[in-house]
């Protein structure tokens, strides 16, 4: 697989937008070895009021296997216990109850 870009979006709780941005201005390194270690690069988070818009990039070979082992690592799982209670169910699709991935449909290098 080449490098594929993902754009996200997701609804914080307005009480709990203070708090996921202390959380993301103060991140956990083992996380963010795993974020490097399953191949996402040029991770970004913006917010506009209570929206959140996340862009990252992948660059490995196999996204399934590398989300699986993300979902497994023990410092991720316990960082999703502190920012996931931050997002309001934003489920646009059955598959995905925080984070909604939309459609790239313009790339200009």
């Amino acid at each position: 697989m080449s490098k594929v870009v993902f754009g996200q979006l997701g609804r914080l709780k307005p009480e709990k937008i203070q708090e996921y941005e202390a959380l993301h201005g103060d991140p956990w390194p083992e996380v963010l070895k795993t974020i490097h270690d399953c191949n996402l690069r040029n991770y970004s988070i913006f917010r506009h009021e209570d929206l959140v818009f996340a862009y990252f990039e992948y660059v490995g070979q196999d996204y399934d296997a590398d989300m699986a082992k993300m979902e497994l690592c023990p410092h991720t799982q316990a960082w999703w216990t502190r920012t996931k209670p931050c997002f309001v169910k934003f489920s646009i699709r059955p598959d995905s109850e925080f984070y909604a991935d939309m459609k790239q449909i313009f790339y200009f290098p």
